[in-house]
């Protein structure tokens, strides 16, 4: 009776019943999932043959979709799609766009570019990606830079001159900054002495009686630090020795100091253990001389160059 009932109100069953009125119905799925289901399918099949995909043997199946890119030696090459194929493509594709705009930079003086609106907002797009691209790993995001390690190129503090014409020299053919360790021509407390005297310089409290004996051997021949960095400690620009006078540390981690006994330890370190680390690699063959001087233009202006 519970059969014919369900029957006769259009359900379908697949005939089976247990315990009298117990029975195993049979909806079919609904079509648009059915179909949605085998479309599945043929894009599977499509895209394993289209693109590359499966194993086959030694090699895959490599798809019949491709993209096209310029080589190095400027010949058209042609890959099977991958990723790596269609960020070339579109690498180049970029590159052609802004090529005019490198171009008429690299054509005009430094202060010219400066005073044309549109050249400086596309300095700023384009030099903001190269900079990222090449420089933020080590002077940070925005140039801000790390002490101990980087130069900070947003402030006003140029090592080695922040004229077009030095910024440029320092990208295209780096710089290797050095300062010889102090450990075993001094003894400790003549290198004391100097840390104090170089955090007077500074504007940071010191030790008056160290700070003397620190300056008499920052003028004498037996530390002679004078000769680099000036006899009034102001530096110089020719060798990139730091301006001790101007309260920015740049190797020195003074502003990170609790107190005046970890500030005079900072300072101490960098003497005894000397600088061997302020090492740019150049960027002449790396980067076109376009995209240097577009970088030029554009830390000159995270620094307010000189």
């Amino acid at each position: 009776m519970a059969n014919e009932q369900q029957t006769s109100q259009g359900v379908q069953t697949t005939g089976h019943v247990w315990d009298g009125d117990l029975q195993e119905f049979n909806n079919p799925l609904p079509v648009w999932w059915t179909y949605g289901f085998y479309a599945t399918i043929v894009f599977a099949l499509v895209y394993w043959f289209y693109y590359p995909s499966w194993p086959v043997g030694s090699g895959f199946l490599k798809g019949m979709g491709s993209e096209t890119y310029v080589n190095a030696q400027g010949e058209e090459e042609s890959w099977h799609w991958n990723t790596r194929a269609k960020l070339l493509r579109e690498t180049q594709e970029a590159a052609a766009q802004q090529k005019p705009w490198f171009d008429k930079i690299a054509s005009l003086p430094y202060e010219q570019v400066t005073k044309d609106a549109e050249l400086s907002s596309f300095v700023q797009s384009a030099g903001r990606a190269l900079f990222s691209d090449n420089c933020a790993g080590c002077h940070q995001t925005g140039g801000a830079g790390k002490i101990g390690h980087y130069p900070n190129l947003a402030d006003d503090n140029w090592i080695y001159g922040g004229s077009f014409d030095k910024i440029h020299e320092t990208i295209a053919q780096g710089r290797h900054g050095y300062m010889p360790p102090y450990a075993e021509a001094l003894d400790a407390a003549q290198v004391d002495a100097l840390a104090h005297y170089v955090l007077s310089l500074g504007g940071e409290q010191a030790d008056a009686a160290k700070a003397a004996q620190g300056k008499d051997l920052f003028h004498s021949h037996a530390a002679a630090c004078y000769y680099c960095h000036g006899n009034d400690a102001k530096g110089r620009m020719d060798i990139g020795s730091a301006n001790l006078t101007d309260k920015v540390w740049l190797w020195a981690d003074v502003p990170g100091a609790a107190d005046t006994a970890g500030k005079v330890a900072a300072v101490r370190k960098v003497i005894a253990g000397g600088l061997d680390s302020g090492v740019m690699p150049a960027w002449e063959g790396r980067l076109s001389e376009e995209q240097i001087r577009v970088l030029t233009l554009y830390v000159h202006e995270l620094g307010g160059g000189k």
